[in-house]
């Protein structure tokens, strides 16, 4: 097979294990900085050029789509749909996790455990949004932040007050989340795919930090998960039409709770911390499954 993988960074340890995985089981392997990518929008014959030529026909991409840059990866990613090659995570569904008010409503509406949650832009009552997710301790977080950057832990509802001011002032949009404290600033990632979990290791936040990951130097450890939680990372993973994805769960007095569904997980953490062959497992996956013109939701917006 010839698959393209969607990266900006050759250099990255996630995107050279793909490639490794892909040319081990003896495919085609491409990468292909997505940013670079141009569209030629024909009714007759949709193609993408890269560096002035034609790209070649993909059997399967694999998008690896930064948070940054998610409005024009996804739009390549569509194009390489209109052509019917097979992507293993859809444009439509990575749009749809990245949106993080838009995954929590579809996560709530299926009944999937999750932390109680705020979401506002300039409430009349600051005191009645914190009240309601259960009181200080609360997370707020930025509704665009990722890897953590945007997250605040206030300790009591003055600070959560102050905290949720300032990033009014700034005109943006918020995410107010209970405290899990029994979670003891741990959390399991849950590496999905194909609705199986085929890895999860433990991120335990440093010393004196709340947030578990590992680039702000947490520890990851391998872990057994129950059958509820490996169902839940399961279930999140489906809601969001994802066939590859790292689930984010907490383990609260409630039973587990998803915190995040990310539709890029890195590998490296976790194939360290499991020992597992993950790049592999990914490469099977499409081995197995791809084919033209399989993507579900073509022709959908």
């Amino acid at each position: 097979m010839r698959i393209a993988i969607l990266s900006r960074n050759p250099k990255l340890y996630s995107t050279r294990r793909l490639k490794e995985a892909g040319e081990a089981a003896g495919h085609e392997m491409h990468i292909i900085d997505t940013m670079h990518c141009y569209m030629d929008i024909t009714s007759s014959k949709p193609n993408v050029r890269y560096k002035g030529k034609m790209l070649p026909t993909f059997d399967a991409v694999i998008p690896r789509i930064g948070a940054s840059v998610t409005f024009y990866g996804t739009s390549v990613v569509r194009q390489f749909e209109m052509m019917g090659t097979f992507s293993i995570n859809e444009s439509v569904a990575i749009s749809r996790s990245r949106d993080k008010l838009r995954s929590l409503q579809l996560l709530s509406r299926k009944g999937i455990g999750m932390p109680r949650t705020g979401f506002a832009n300039h409430p009349d009552r600051i005191d009645d949004l914190i009240k309601n997710v259960g009181g200080a301790p609360v997370v707020i977080k930025l509704l665009e932040g990722t890897q953590g950057i945007g997250v605040v832990l206030a300790d009591t509802n003055k600070s959560a007050e102050a905290i949720i001011e300032a990033f009014m002032g700034l005109n943006a949009s918020i995410l107010v989340q209970e405290y899990i404290k029994e979670a003891g600033g741990a959390d399991i990632r849950c590496l999905v795919v194909g609705g199986k979990v085929i890895a999860a290791m433990k991120r335990q936040a440093a010393p004196g930090e709340f947030r578990s990951n590992l680039h702000r130097g947490g520890s990851a450890s391998v872990v057994r998960l129950s059958p509820q939680e490996r169902k839940t990372a399961v279930d999140a993973a489906k809601t969001m039409g994802l066939n590859m994805c790292g689930v984010d769960i907490l383990r609260s007095n409630n039973g587990p709770v998803v915190m995040e569904v990310n539709s890029s997980p890195g590998l490296e953490g976790i194939e360290r911390a499991t020992g597992k062959d993950v790049g592999g497992l990914i490469i099977d996956y499409i081995s197995k499954n791809a084919s033209p013109n399989k993507t579900r939701t073509r022709g959908k917006g």
